[in-house]
């Protein structure tokens, strides 16, 4: 690593009425496999189209392959694979046609692959792509997308209304293409996310509200659970990593964003008397960004 494929500086989108995407800054590390997260209509769809230069930024800018993303021609294109859940494709050609059809645009088409491809995701060639179920006429897009060994792989919320299996064999393709590839997924499905992605950002409401490692994330959020000596009063000023605090009589709870063990238990020792015991739980994915939109809900009436 050392080389972002993706970098953007204060990307903003508007709408007639509306600020989509607000001075998002982030970097995408060559290597990574990067996810964008946040819930739906966060700004995820949106930044990749900017960045992808289907829509022009009202403001600010992105690099990808370290090219100005208003100016991404033929020979930057042929080295991104695009997947979006929403994707068209020419519903009256075959599989078999639809995968021809593309070969030409990229000088890397390897067609062993896609043999493989077609071979891993069973895909009917002679059928016609309009006569395919959803999960296959992304499969089919993503064959046409991996074929030619990209360098950077654009998916936009790959998985929704796919079954276990399919989810299964893309996440098992994408992931043996990672190795070469630099891999971009926006997903509002932290399941399936958490089990592969090396990088995360979160957006909400159109504004990036963090990005880190993986690792990094997962380490400093616990579930704090403090069992007193005897009913206390809560203190009237929490530290403010310290999201969604809730108490029930000797029993307070609350999610520790910044943990650290000895600093966290010194911390509750000083603000709650009479403390008999501290359980700090490892969170998954889906209880962090649960914490965290509990957390933004509970701030916004004040704001």
């Amino acid at each position: 690593m050392g080389t972002e494929m993706i970098r953007t500086h204060q990307l903003t989108k508007r709408f007639p009425g509306i600020e989509a995407v607000t001075d998002l800054t982030l970097e995408v590390p060559e290597g990574s496999v990067f996810a964008l997260v946040g819930p739906n209509g966060a700004g995820k769809t949106t930044t990749i189209k900017t960045f992808m230069n289907i829509l022009p930024p009202t403001a600010g800018r992105a690099d990808v392959l370290g090219t100005d993303s208003r100016r991404l021609g033929p020979k930057q294109l042929a080295q991104i694979g695009y997947v979006s859940e929403n994707q068209e494709l020419p519903g009256w050609m075959t599989v078999s046609y639809f995968l021809q059809y593309c070969k030409p645009f990229y000088p890397t088409w390897d067609d062993q692959l896609a043999a493989s491809l077609v071979r891993l995701f069973d895909l009917p060639l002679e059928r016609r792509l309009r006569a395919l179920s959803r999960g296959m006429r992304i499969k089919a897009a993503l064959a046409s997308s991996l074929a030619y060994r990209p360098r950077l792989i654009v998916l936009d919320e790959p998985f929704s209304g796919l079954d276990a299996l399919v989810r299964d064999q893309f996440i098992e393709s994408v992931l043996e293409r990672a190795a070469e590839a630099t891999v971009f997924i926006a997903s509002h499905d932290l399941a399936e996310i958490e089990s592969f992605a090396s990088h995360i950002g979160y957006i909400d409401q159109g504004r990036l509200r963090f990005t880190e490692e993986m690792t990094a994330l997962v380490a400093r959020f616990r579930e704090i659970e403090v069992t007193l000596e005897q009913p206390a009063r809560m203190p009237a000023e929490w530290p403010a990593e310290w999201l969604n605090p809730e108490h029930a009589s000797v029993v307070v709870r609350f999610t520790d964003s910044r943990y650290e063990r000895e600093r966290t238990e010194n911390k509750v020792r000083e603000l709650l008397p009479g403390v008999r015991d501290i359980v700090a739980r490892s969170m998954p994915l889906r209880s962090i960004f649960v914490a965290l939109a509990k957390s933004a809900q509970s701030r916004e009436p004040g704001e």
